[in-house]
């Protein structure tokens, strides 16, 4: 083998383990060390050596998670060692009866491991030296469903185990309130049906013939026993949690060993009260007999094991009645209506707008005016309507029938092709266009600090903005004939825009509004196309051979360059001076960056006088640092402007170092950059 060679499969090795180390500080221990970026550098150039060197491709490469077969069906899979399900329970008295049987049973009192119980698929891993073979679902408990291709994609799931050893783990695959909350409205924006909760998203995802669609879906897992707890060192269930952690699986953090029932009662009384607060879907708490070897004495019946059961949240529901139903139109034209109704306390807050996403979803429950309902909050997020109560309605109640005509601009609605929304067509639309001004000036777009929905909607509607463009040629008499505008704000307002001017292009491409566009993708293609003209020339092909950029987004970036109107708008914003080029550092820039900050992990709080937040963020990550919201551990500096409060005194109580923003500043000047 040449000496080439010998670097190239050492330097794929390394990246193999780099980027698996990275992916595990994200998705497993939710601390992540670099910036997405700097991972999908060193991604692509593991894809560009696979390409080339097809033989060095492995089994752990993070280049196998993207999904690509697409399979005709799931093949059967036989469980040797059977996934029992859990008896239920629903108060306080059942769990204690299941305790006095375990006490009756062993002759002694036990301690119980207290786990939340994850709304999502249950599923089982197999391992053979520490790589992954087969991932199957639970199915009947017996027979499942392989689906190795998908749990594959899922970043969570470790390919490889920091050991070589053989085991079958068993979790629960779900996907966090966030993810589902994302997938729901990209789906509303495309015209397709919605999904009810996040444990039918997760269970569509992980069934899914193409395993591209699964790893699109952003799924996680919690893993939570073995088939066989022989496989393991552990001699109980709070330990061998620990122990599957140390193998690299992800496990949730809540648990607690409890000494008492007392203690198991007091478990699900917090976290009944917690669960809206938490990042995934949990409908109540599995309690197991702790120690391994009482749970083997215990046993199992038919059908479920003696030793664990579950305590079910009772849903959280209540009953309300429908005054109207109100549709909006979104930037990208897509009407969505939302039911008013009679205020009403449910999942410990008072709601009194209800999603019901598109018509066909209110034709399906048949939802009309004044109707009484009963509502939920799907996921503990959105109220929803569960169903209409059909013996209260009047006699002379009358479907529902969804508006013909734009509600803003009066424009006839159309229904697409395989779309279930309704979408107003009109360019024109001044509910598009008011938001897309609202997307224009966010916080991940422009960033542009003062202009908000009223003072927006007041230029639209005075004739002084008909598209983002217009805001770069605004002049303090035009803001001062705004309702309370003066002269000191409408300075501000100008000052934040200029400023705006040169922010990096992919935050202009984010700002544009392009379908299917976001904030990451933006940043991907102006790294690439380094300028916002380079990208306009840019080829479907050129587009689509980028990292995680498919066919919709090459052709919908194309798509949106051809129009004859956004060359115009485009022109307008150059000849206003906004930049056009980008304006980050790649990964091997970083890696000469010379600054106090490289490496380092960074928090911003409280007012700072010299830079935005934003534009210190962006110093910050240009000088090779990462900068979090939070502080904690493994935070390095936290930057402390003026009223700084909570994050401060965390900070001190940590001994992490604290900078003024003067000590931030003088770092800037220092750096080489």
């Amino acid at each position: 083998m040449k000496v080439v060679e010998q670097s190239i499969v050492k330097r794929a090795k390394e990246l193999r383990n780099q980027l698996n180390q990275y992916s595990y500080e994200y998705y497993v221990k939710d601390d992540p060390s670099v910036e997405d970026f700097v991972y999908d550098s060193l991604y692509q150039e593991l894809v560009k050596i696979e390409n080339n060197h097809p033989e060095l491709v492995s089994e752990d490469s993070p280049t196998q998670r993207v999904g690509g077969r697409v399979l005709e069906g799931f093949e059967k899979v036989e469980h040797d060692i059977p996934l029992y399900s859990l008896n239920d329970v629903f108060n306080k008295e059942d769990i204690i009866a299941f305790d006095k049987r375990v006490q009756k049973a062993l002759n002694r009192q036990v301690s119980y491991t207290c786990e939340l119980k994850i709304d999502g698929l249950s599923v089982s891993l197999r391992y053979e030296n520490g790589k992954l073979v087969q991932g199957a679902t639970r199915g009947d408990g017996t027979v499942g469903e392989d689906i190795t291709e998908n749990l594959r994609t899922v970043r969570s799931i470790p390919l490889q185990l920091k050991n070589s050893v053989s085991l079958e783990a068993r979790g629960e695959c779900y996907m966090p309130k966030k993810s589902f909350m994302r997938l729901n409205q990209h789906r509303e924006e495309e015209g397709q049906d919605v999904f009810a909760n996040p444990r039918n998203a997760a269970a569509g995802s992980l069934r899914q013939l193409d395993s591209k669609i699964t790893a699109k879906r952003n799924l996680s897992t919690f893993l939570y026993s073995v088939a066989d707890t022989g496989s393991l060192a552990s001699s109980t269930q709070f330990d061998a949690l620990q122990e599957l952690a140390d193998l690299g699986f992800q496990t949730n953090q809540e648990r607690k060993l409890c000494h008492s029932i007392d203690e198991v009662w007091d478990y699900i009384e917090d976290f009944q009260e917690k669960r809206g607060d938490l990042s995934y879907e949990i409908d109540g708490v599995v309690i197991k007999v702790n120690d391994f070897d009482q749970q083997e004495k215990l046993g199992y019946t038919v059908k479920a094991p003696r030793w664990a059961i579950a305590y079910k949240f009772p849903p959280e529901e209540a009953q309300t009645t429908i005054q109207d139903i109100q549709w909006t139109v979104g930037r990208t034209g897509v009407l969505t209506p939302t039911a008013i109704m009679d205020p009403v306390k449910v999942a410990g807050t008072t709601v009194s707008r209800a999603s019901l996403h598109n018509d066909d979803y209110i034709q399906e429950k048949d939802i009309r005016l004044n109707d009484k309902v009963v509502i939920y909050k799907a996921g503990d997020i959105i109220p929803e309507v569960a169903h209409v109560i059909e013996e209260e309605r009047s006699k002379d109640s009358e479907v529902y029938q969804a508006p013909q005509h734009c509600p803003i601009c009066g424009s006839k609605v159309v229904h697409l092709d395989e779309e279930v929304a309704l979408r107003c067509i009109n360019p024109k639309c001044p509910a598009q266009i008011k938001e897309g001004l609202n997307h224009f000036v966010s916080r991940n777009a422009m960033n542009i600090e003062g202009l908000g929905p009223r003072i927006l909607n007041q230029m639209y509607e005075n004739g002084l903005v008909k598209d983002v463009a217009d805001l770069y040629y605004l002049k303090e008499e035009d803001l001062l004939t705004l309702d309370k505008i003066k002269e000191k704000s409408a300075n501000n307002i100008l000052n934040a825009i200029a400023e705006s001017k040169d922010r990096s292009g992919d935050r202009l491409i984010f700002g544009l509004g392009i379908w299917h566009v976001g904030a990451k993708a933006a940043k991907i293609l102006l790294a690439h196309f380094k300028t916002v003209r380079g990208l306009e020339n840019a080829s479907a092909e050129e587009i689509h051979s980028l990292y995680t950029l498919g066919g919709t987004i090459a052709d919908s970036v194309v798509t949106y360059f051809s129009k004859k109107e956004v060359d115009e708008l485009l022109n307008k914003l150059e000849k206003a001076g906004v930049n056009f080029d980008y304006l980050g550092k790649t990964s091997s820039e970083l890696a000469e960056v010379d600054s106090v900050f490289k490496d380092q992990t960074v928090v911003l709080t409280g007012k700072l006088n010299h830079y935005t937040r934003a534009d210190a963020k962006s110093r910050i990550e240009n000088l090779g640092g990462k900068v979090t919201e939070s502080v904690s551990q493994s935070t390095d500096i936290v930057i402390a402007g003026e009223d700084a409060g909570s994050k401060l005194t965390k900070a001190q109580d940590l001994n992490v170092t604290v900078w003024n923003e003067d000590q931030m500043v003088k770092a800037f000047e220092d750096s080489s950059t």
